[in-house]
This record gives C-alpha cells, sequence and structure tokens, in this order.
C-alpha cells in the first residue's frame, strides 16, 4: 500500500491542507479590522458555499479529464488567493476572494480521495484513507498553530503569502504525479455541462447524510473556536486545531482497519456517539483543562467518523462514477459546515456566553445521525 504515488499524494494533501487552514484563526480579527466584525459567520459559510457547488462539476472531471488535473486545480486556486488577500483590503473585496477561495477544497479533495482509491488495494481501503486523513490533517492542525504564530511575530500580509507558498509545494508534489484514470478525455467545455442526475449520486446517500449531520459541529468550530480559545485564556488561536488534530492523527489508523474488518456503519456510529459527548463536554466544562479535554475527545469523534464515511462513499460508488460517489459526499460535508458556520456567526454576534449553546446544538445534529444508522436497514456494503 506504502507506494510513492500514495506517499506523494498524501504529502500533496497535507500542504494544500496547510495552505487554507493556517488562515483560518487570523481571518475573524483581520474582517474585524476591515470593519466586517457582524459578517463573521460568513467567513466559513462563503467558502463552503462555492467549494460546495463546485463539486458535481470536480466529480464529473475527476471521472473524465482525470484526477491530477482536478487537484492541480485546487491547488492553484490557494496559490492566487494568498497573493490577493492583501490587496483586497475592504470588507466586500474580502468576501469577494472568500467566495473564491473556496473553489479550492472544491476541487482538490474529491479527486485527492478518488487518487487514493485508484492505488491502495480495496481490501485496506478504510486504513488508506485513514492515513491520507492523517496527512489532511496534520496540515489542519499544522496550519493554524503555524498561521498564528506567523501574524503574532509578522504581519497579515506574510500570513498569507506563507498561504501561497504551502500551496506552491502541494502543486509541485500533485505535478509530477502520474495519472491514475484509464480512459481519460481532453477537457472541453461541454465536460461542464452536467444534467440534474450528475449532482448528486443517490447510492452515496446514506453516506452523504451522514458526513453533513457530523460536519455542522465543524462548520462551528471553524467560526467561534478562535473566540472561545481567546476566552478561556490561551494566546495561540490555533491551540484547539493543535489538539483537536493530534487527537484525530492518533486514531485514524486503527479506525479505518476496523471499519475494514467489521463493517463502515458500526465504526461510524462509535464515532457519533463519541461526538455527543465531545460537544457536550466542550460547552459544559468552560476552562482550560476542559477546553483541551474537549479538543481531544472532538479530535477522536472525528478521527473514527470521517474515514470511515470516505471508504463507506466509495463501496457505495457505481462503477466509474467513484468521483461522482466523492463529489456528492463533500456537497453534503460543505453544506453541513457552511450552515453551521453561517447560523452560529448570526446566532453568535460576539457574545462569548452563548457558544456553549451553539456546541449543544450540534451535539444533537450528531445523535440524530446515530439514530439513522442505528435504524437505517443493513446492506451488504455496510
Amino acid at each position: 500500500m506504502y507506494t510513492p504515488k500514495f506517499i506523494q499524494i498524501c504529502l500533496g494533501s497535507l500542504f494544500f491542507s496547510a495552505s487554507f487552514n493556517m488562515l483560518i484563526p487570523e481571518l475573524p480579527s483581520y474582517l474585524s479590522s476591515l470593519g466586517g466584525a457582524k459578517y463573521i459567520g460568513l467567513i466559513i459559510a462563503l467558502f463552503t458555499f462555492t467549494a460546495g457547488i463546485s463539486r458535481p462539476f470536480s466529480g464529473r472531471l475527476t471521472d473524465t479529464i482525470g484526477r491530477r488535473p482536478v487537484m492541480l486545480f485546487g491547488a492553484m486556486v490557494c496559490l492566487i488567493c494568498g497573493f490577493f488577500y492583501p490587496i483586497m483590503n475592504t470588507v466586500f473585496g474580502f468576501l469577494l476572494l472568500r467566495l473564491f477561495h473556496g473553489f479550492s477544497t472544491g476541487f482538490t479533495p474529491t479527486a485527492a480521495s478518488t487518487f487514493v482509491s485508484d492505488v491502495v488495494p480495496q481490501e485496506r481501503l478504510g486504513e488508506a484513507m485513514g492515513i491520507h486523513g492523517i496527512a489532511f490533517g496534520t496540515g489542519m492542525a499544522l496550519g493554524p498553530a503555524l498561521g498564528s504564530l506567523i501574524k503574532l511575530h509578522f504581519s497579515y500580509s506574510i500570513l498569507f503569502y506563507s498561504s501561497s507558498a504551502m500551496a506552491l509545494i502541494a502543486l509541485v508534489l500533485i505535478v509530477n504525479l502520474k495519472e491514475t484514470l484509464d480512459a481519460v478525455a481532453p477537457f472541453t467545455w461541454k465536460a461542464l455541462r452536467i444534467s440534474r442526475k450528475e449532482i448528486i449520486a443517490k447510492e452515496a446517500f446514506p453516506a452523504a447524510i451522514i458526513n453533513f449531520l457530523a460536519y455542522i459541529s465543524f462548520g462551528v468550530i471553524l467560526t467561534l473556536i478562535p473566540d472561545w480559545t481567546e476566552a478561556v485564556g490561551f494566546e495561540n488561536k490555533g491551540t484547539f486545531f493543535i489538539v483537536f488534530t493530534i487527537f484525530s492523527l492518533l486514531v485514524r489508523i486503527v479506525a479505518g482497519r476496523f471499519s475494514d474488518r467489521y463493517g463502515r456503519t458500526k465504526v461510524i456510529l462509535i464515532g457519533l456517539l463519541l461526538l455527543v459527548i465531545a460537544l457536550f463536554y466542550l460547552g459544559q466544562f468552560q476552562s482550560e483543562s476542559g477546553f483541551l479535554v474537549g479538543a481531544g475527545l472532538y479530535g477522536l469523534a472525528m478521527g473514527v467518523v470521517t474515514p470511515a464515511i470516505h471508504a463507506w462513499t466509495i463501496d457505495l460508488s457505481a462503477p466509474g462514477k467513484k468521483g461522482n460517489a466523492m463529489a456528492t459526499m463533500y456537497i453534503a460535508l460543505e453544506v453541513g459546515i457552511g450552515l453551521g458556520a453561517l447560523i452560529s456567526g448570526w446566532y453568535y454576534q460576539g457574545a462569548v456566553p452563548r457558544i456553549p449553546n451553539t456546541f449543544y446544538c450540534c451535539a444533537g445534529f450528531a445523535l440524530l445521525g446515530a439514530v439513522y444508522i442505528i435504524t437505517r436497514q443493513k446492506k451488504p456494503s455496510n
């Protein structure tokens, strides 16, 4: 399983993830400095909106023109955006750029996950998705921590240019990959014409539902955790993401292997129940120690759920339509993150005591996902 292709795509995903995640802890303060504090919920919502609407196109292109060009396009968007943030120094310009930046995650992760499924043995797919998730998650942890460190010692402009540097490294890694799609078609504008049937892969809908319910909480986390981190006494706004990702990484390989051996839905159910506990804990224990324990529990929960959902999506996909299935799963993810960010930002309005209520609400959605798994009729692919 540990071929040069697999290692290279994991490294590419790490730097790609670090590129856009390193901005997240500092963007609320940056938007406030521009006079847009009331638009804090749009930082993530606009990003996920364009990521979501681009998924059907990235899924189709992944299955037609190939995995590699789709990954390259998303990384190129990150590279370009890092240079434009210092220039777009108005609230409108910033929000417009966030809208465009979302195309990055609308393209690269869809093709990268599909690429992984092409280059590993099918019987170790869950394990492979877990390891690929470790790489992506490492970028998610190191990015915010490094971003906050850069901002503390340098400036917003240096932070944005550093984001572009990470994207450039990802580009170099991806451009040297060999295409894995057998029948590659040349790109034409007609390839962007998709029918209603091609927008959503119905066969992947069960995995998409769970992804939506699980990732509502992540939209809330991305939007409110920077302020919550300061409120409980930490200076580095990336603290939560460091702890969250460390625990997420520790469990991903084991969870992936368990999903290969015992079934995807059993592992997903355990992860969802852990997610309920983690979100209640985050809201209930409002101290530095409680914050760290909550971050660790949340990391464990998402580390269990995510690789199993990704592998389950591939299991459910139709022949030759893995990209479409992954796109459907990611659409649900983006909608969940976007709604979580938008609604929590609207409810929050700078009132820190309101934040625990958003965690409790997210726990309810995770519990709903657990009920769905329990009551859903089991299928052979589960």
